[in-house]
């Protein structure tokens, strides 16, 4: 399996490459920002590790510019101690999983063999249907260029029916996964719900994105409509 680690401290990054390759990696280093997403772009990896604070280009925009490239290679950030905010920019920049500094290196190969059995999947940051688009952690869609005011709730039933396009879910699926597993409200709250959606997202742009399956549930269509 080859690695790619991304990190500016020559001494981290060399003892990471010994300790890999005992391990049995190919390993290669890029010691800023900017070759490392030249290296990532041009060779098939299997998994990158990268770290935040890089000269050249930060990981995250490294991050960020792979994920925009559909690059899917598993990406493992190094972050800072107590970098409570840089954790969550890196996964929501696209990175599958971080680490801490100082880590320990036997931390390191598990989360490293674990990316490894996940594979390289597509794992966008922002979802999309067509020119329908959600950004999950900014809590925001668009229609197109046009950005669409939705409340907290109709934004996690769009996400569900996005991260689910083009398969049809059940009411009770939406349930669970948009209200809880214990709502004993109206089900019809559903029906309330997808016309919000249909009224903000398809109507104004005459789409039909959500389709009702009749005796089934709904589907997000595939190309948004």
């Amino acid at each position: 399996m080859r690695v790619l680690v991304v990190e500016d401290e020559k001494r981290l990054a060399a003892g990471l490459r010994k300790g890999l390759e005992a391990e049995g990696f190919a390993v290669d280093i890029a010691n800023d920002g900017t070759d490392g997403l030249w290296m990532a772009t041009e060779n098939p990896y299997d998994v990158i590790v990268l770290d935040i604070m890089l000269p050249g280009m930060n990981g995250f925009k490294v991050c960020e510019a792979l994920r925009d490239a559909d690059n899917w290679t598993p990406i493992l950030m190094l972050t800072a101690k107590d970098g409570e905010l840089d954790e969550a920019e890196a996964l929501d920049t696209g990175a599958d999983d971080y680490l801490t500094k100082p880590f320990s290196y036997v931390v390191l190969v598990a989360h490293i063999r674990a990316l490894l059995r996940r594979g390289a999947k597509a794992r966008p940051a922002v979802l999309s249907a067509g020119d329908l688009r959600m950004d999950p952690a900014a809590r925001k869609a668009w229609r197109g260029d046009a950005e669409v005011e939705l409340t907290s709730r109709e934004l996690a039933l769009l996400e569900f029916l996005l991260r689910r396009r083009g398969e049809v879910v059940s009411k009770r699926e939406i349930l669970d996964h948009v209200w809880d597993y214990d709502f004993e409200g109206d089900p019809n709250i559903i029906e309330v719900y997808v016309r919000h959606l249909r009224n903000k997202l398809d109507r104004p742009f005459d789409r039909a994105s959500i389709e009702t399956i009749r005796g089934s549930g709904y589907r997000m269509a595939a190309n948004g409509g």
